[in-house]
């Protein structure tokens, strides 16, 4: 199995070890987390999801079978024990409990990779659809794996962070019709109209009502349901959308015939539902059925590797539909936008690049163009970067293209920049990049 964009982690206190461990990986197109006591790794290996961990038995806090059986209370992705002959039975105990395989000391790397190659978790990967920042991998990986089953799915974040683009990518990545994903803004409709926008009525159900009407439900058939905004649901209606869900049957107004839901339900919101239960604003077993699993999505503050990506795509999209438009985003307005805190998220981003797009004088969109509110200039002269860091940064962004480009393998994004693999393994490590950014 190739380890292209696998997240491994490695336990290991000898720092030639680790060191050399960590250089193989990383060529090989692996992200490598290392953490050289057994505390550093309990306090990483949950936070984000990784498809193994490389775990030597004997370190200077804790032996690696504290550490395995600490990291069972979450989580855990299988682990690999790097063991001395004397620690060869502990290691075999450690299988039986559940460890994935062991290699003893000296090994051979190949003999090393064909069992590492065994045990990393076969589970869908990300390949940046969503965002090149780790969040967003994290994000798309979770979203790939719950595509494979017909959970319902909450997704939370702020408002412009990409909640109905989360849900559509689910939509498509479980190979769902692109026609039957059904999206509702529940607070864009009246309320006294959604339930019938929702389920659908029949013809006389009320005055004006002359003809039957499938409602969203309906027209989603085995597809998604996307309900956005849920929180704004009026409470009696919240009974009905709970029946839907436990039931997998609804009737239309003024119908009496109970029809079969065979899709999937996604919910957004920006709210916290959990306080709305708390104030009796929302159904508590509604909250608890709806968040079988939950999606956060991370503000752009939060993830900033993805806003160089994200005006790259939205300044192709609006180019497309501009009879004469800029020749592309100069470098300090990538900067300024950085350095912005994007209140409004990735709307708020597409927004400022159409805008820009569409009214730049010059051939480059410069920082007025995406920030008129600063005025001619959105840094201030003291903030102006030295021609150093500028080159570096330029020297950064490039290689990071190049980067997601090449899908993070290291050999493509060579020959992408004209370098030896060599060359650029040392400029990405003197620039602190890795194979996933």
């Amino acid at each position: 199995m190739s380890l292209e964009r696998r997240s491994i982690g490695i336990v290991e206190d000898d720092p030639i070890m680790g060191e050399s461990l960590v250089q193989r990986l990383t060529l090989e197109g692996a992200k490598v987390t290392w953490w050289r006591d057994g505390a550093s790794a309990l306090a990483g290996i949950g936070e984000e999801r990784r498809h193994a961990v490389i775990c030597d038995i004997r370190l200077p806090d804790l032996n690696g079978e504290d550490v395995f059986k600490a990291a069972c209370g979450f989580l855990a992705p299988p682990f690999l024990f790097i063991t001395g002959h004397a620690d060869i039975d502990q290691a075999v105990r450690l299988m039986r409990s559940g460890a994935g395989d062991y290699v003893t000391k000296p090994f051979e790397m190949e003999d090393f990779f064909d069992r590492l190659s065994g045990i990393v978790s076969d589970a869908p990967t990300a390949d940046g659809s969503l965002g090149v920042s780790p969040a967003m991998r994290e994000v798309e990986a979770l979203l790939r794996r719950v595509a494979k089953v017909g959970s319902t799915v909450l997704i939370g974040g702020e408002t412009g962070t990409g909640k109905e683009v989360a849900a559509r990518f689910l939509h498509s990545a479980a190979s769902f019709d692109p026609a039957s994903f059904m999206g509702v803004n529940c607070a864009a409709i009246p309320a006294d109209l959604l339930e019938s926008e929702l389920f659908g009525h029949e013809r006389g159900a009320f005055s004006g009502a002359t003809r039957r009407h499938a409602g969203y439900v309906e027209r989603a058939a085995g597809g998604t349901l996307f309900l956005d905004e849920i929180a704004e649901m009026r409470i009696d209606l919240q009974a009905k959308l709970l029946r839907l869900i436990e039931e997998r049957t609804y009737t239309r107004v003024g119908g009496e015939q109970p029809l079969r839901f065979e899709g999937r339900m996604v919910a957004a919101t920006n709210a916290d539902l959990g306080a709305r239960v708390k104030e009796g604003r929302f159904r508590e077993d509604l909250f608890y059925r709806i968040n079988v699993v939950s999606v956060r999505m991370p503000p752009l503050r939060e993830r900033r590797d993805d806003v160089p990506w994200l005006l790259d795509r939205a300044f192709a999209e609006f180019a497309a539909r501009s009879p004469d438009p800029p020749r592309g985003l100069s470098a300090m307005a990538e900067e300024a936008a950085l350095a912005h805190d994007w209140p409004g998220n990735v709307r708020e981003l597409r927004n400022r690049v159409e805008r820009a797009t569409a009214l730049a004088l010059g051939p480059w969109i410069r920082p007025a163009d995406l920030f008129p509110e600063h005025g001619q200039d959105a840094r201030a002269p003291h903030e102006m970067p030295s021609l150093e860091e500028a080159r570096l940064a330029l020297e950064r962004r490039h290689i990071t293209r190049a980067l997601q480009a090449s899908g993070g393998e290291i050999g493509a994004a060579a020959r992408l920049l004209g370098l030896g693999r060599t060359t650029l393994w040392e400029k990405m490590r003197r620039l602190g990049l890795k194979p996933a950014d």
